[in-house]
């Protein structure tokens, strides 16, 4: 038999192994060890799912874990935002949030969430420019310039779709109605997916959104785009005017999207997170459905990401104030 004291130094010894065992195997787990939910703050069919599908089957791809995409629309976004606030901060539950998120602030006064307090940016996606699209039964303008003579012939006669009150869908046309002196009345969806399908079908006249989820409509023709925001032609649809060639030189709105994770989120965790996106963007797939879609691959990651989501939200506030908007 074992004498007492040596039987309790060996219990001590194989404490100690195990206790030494228990970090030495979390360091060697390497981020993902298991599927990933990934909170989109919109209906399927948006402009946030262009791009969140793609990047989460190329994550599978690489990883062989799924980026599992949950859909949360409603309240412009904020209901989604929301939600993920409150995901466990372990890398397992992301957030992939757009420019509306840099609005909320601003027509939202009460919201449950602080996109600064209550995430840590992760990159910036894609940045896209928005587009003027029209339903061609219904607005049978083919020039911008037509397009703007049937506005100021009849105000209040139309109508444009956004993805939802305070988002950039609804002040791009806030800042449109604005520049151009026309009034369009606002029908706010639950997300940019239900207010495309309703523009194909005919339900509304037009929207001002994000090239990523209406070019592929744009080129099969069940829409019609009179115009592209900004100073020059975007490559994915080059026969398409800017709005500073129309001119509209001051009329600059880009649909943005990037990922976050809940505040708390391990540092080396995000560093992983950020590695294995950036190298999904890098793929000859992504790059060539971004380039369709009309998106910039942005390199903006952590810190400056962070940054330019501050500079974004100090920038909305005052589009908001200017432009009076409300929520419908």
């Amino acid at each position: 038999m074992q004498d007492p004291i040596q039987r309790r130094a060996l219990l001590r010894a194989a404490a100690a192994g195990v206790a030494m065992a228990v970090p030495f195997a979390r360091a060697q787990s390497a981020w993902p060890a298991r599927p990933v939910t990934m909170v989109v703050p919109f209906p399927a069919g948006g402009g946030t799912d262009a791009f969140a599908r793609p990047l989460a089957a190329q994550f599978a791809k690489q990883t062989g874990k799924q980026l599992i995409i949950d859909n949360r629309g409603g309240a412009g976004g904020t209901v989604g935002g929301t939600i993920a606030s409150k995901l466990a901060p372990d890398g397992y539950g992301l957030f992939m949030g757009a420019v509306h998120h840099a609005i909320a602030p601003s027509m939202y006064p009460k919201l449950d969430y602080d996109l600064e307090r209550d995430f840590v940016p992760l990159l910036l996606v894609a940045n896209v420019p928005q587009v003027v699209v029209v339903n061609p039964r219904r607005i049978e303008a083919t020039s911008f310039k037509a397009f703007l003579e049937l506005l100021r012939r009849s105000p209040g006669k139309y109508n444009y779709g956004s993805a939802g009150s305070g988002t950039s869908h609804h002040l791009a046309g806030e800042l449109f109605k604005q520049q151009t002196k026309t009034f369009i009345t606002h029908i706010p969806y639950r997300g940019a997916g239900p207010a495309l399908q309703d523009l194909i079908a005919g339900n509304v006249d037009m929207m001002f959104d994000g090239l990523g989820s209406s070019a592929t409509h744009v080129k099969g023709g069940r829409i019609r785009a009179l115009m592209v925001s900004g100073a020059k032609r975007n490559p994915a649809l080059p026969d398409v005017p800017s709005a500073a060639e129309v001119g509209l030189p001051d009329y600059t709105v880009t649909t943005w999207y990037g990922l976050w994770a809940p505040k708390g989120t391990p540092a080396d965790v995000q560093g992983h997170i950020v590695d294995e996106i950036r190298k999904a963007m890098s793929t000859d797939e992504l790059r060539a459905i971004w380039a369709n879609n009309g998106a910039e691959i942005p390199n903006l990651a952590q810190q400056q990401f962070g940054g330019f989501v501050h500079n974004e939200i100090t920038r909305w506030a005052a589009v908001v104030k200017a432009s009076g908007a409300k929520l419908d």
